[in-house]
């Protein structure tokens, strides 16, 4: 059976079979037992074993499969449904798809559609594939995508790295890019403890090159945080993790529930 990968050495189309996917020039990856295959050459490689650790896509799981961020994988599905109502079997890439949250969301929501996803992190592509065992998943760089260019109708992209060039030669003419930011005032709760002066996100919206920009869905709630584990869960899923003093998380540590304001903007662009 094809896939809808490419082979990462030489570009040519990549054949599944049942232990090893591999292309015609020869190359050929070992699917790894969870069900994905790993992709990145090792010249992409930035270190051993890179993306996030198994610890992280663990807490980080926990977090997600109790709702917290629902309504965005809803507000997802809802726009992705609406795009491909028209398409027989539409191709859905999910970049930088973690443990499969999102991805797993699609292929409920759109059961015609080739879903496929990929991540740095072999952590999170083994349950991403166990969530979707009809998709494809992939060790790949969303930098150096391993899909031939104009094969997908969709791309979702959450609080992942933004590779805009790459997605627009991924993309056919007229296909979606769903791009999820937060809103100004995201965990702004938390951000007060950890911060003496927080601050509002921007809430700018980009122009990208090779695409026309849509519409905006704008998703704004207020979530109960009941247990530390949940609060510091979604601590270490923020950029804060990174550059928060330590008083700063001292005091989020010290919390067993958090009232937090919620808030994503999901921006619809077009490939051109």
């Amino acid at each position: 059976m094809k896939s809808l990968f490419r082979c990462p050495l030489c570009a040519s189309p990549l054949e599944r079979e049942a232990s090893r996917w591999s292309c015609p020039a020869g190359h050929s990856f070992d699917r790894a037992s969870a069900g994905y295959v790993h992709l990145l050459p090792a010249n992409q490689k930035h270190s051993k074993d890179p993306g996030d650790d198994k610890a992280m896509v663990t807490a980080r799981a926990a977090f997600l499969e109790k709702g917290y961020y629902q309504p965005l994988r809803e507000a997802l599905c809802q726009a992705v449904a609406e795009y491909t109502a028209n398409l027989p079997a539409p191709v859905v890439l999910d970049s930088g798809c973690g443990e499969g949250y999102y991805t797993a969301g699609l292929s409920r929501a759109l059961p015609r559609a080739r879903i496929a996803g990929v991540d740095l992190s072999k952590a999170a592509l083994r349950r991403a594939a166990k969530r979707v065992p009809e998709g494809e998943f992939a060790v790949a760089s969303v930098y150096r995508l391993p899909l031939a260019g104009g094969s997908a109708d969709v791309l979702a992209n959450i609080f992942s790295p933004l590779a805009i060039n790459e997605f627009a030669r991924v993309l056919r003419p007229g296909g979606l890019f769903c791009y999820a930011v937060p809103s100004p005032r995201h965990l702004w709760q938390m951000k007060e403890l950890l911060y003496k002066e927080p601050y509002e996100n921007p809430a700018k919206r980009e122009d990208y090159p090779g695409f026309v920009w849509r519409e905006v869905r704008e998703l704004r709630y207020t979530a109960a945080l009941d247990a530390g584990a949940d609060i510091m869960a979604l601590f270490h899923m923020t950029p804060y993790a990174w550059k928060t003093p330590k008083e700063g998380v001292a005091r989020l540590e010290a919390l067993d529930r958090l009232s937090c304001e919620i808030g994503f903007d999901l921006h619809l662009y077009q490939k051109i």
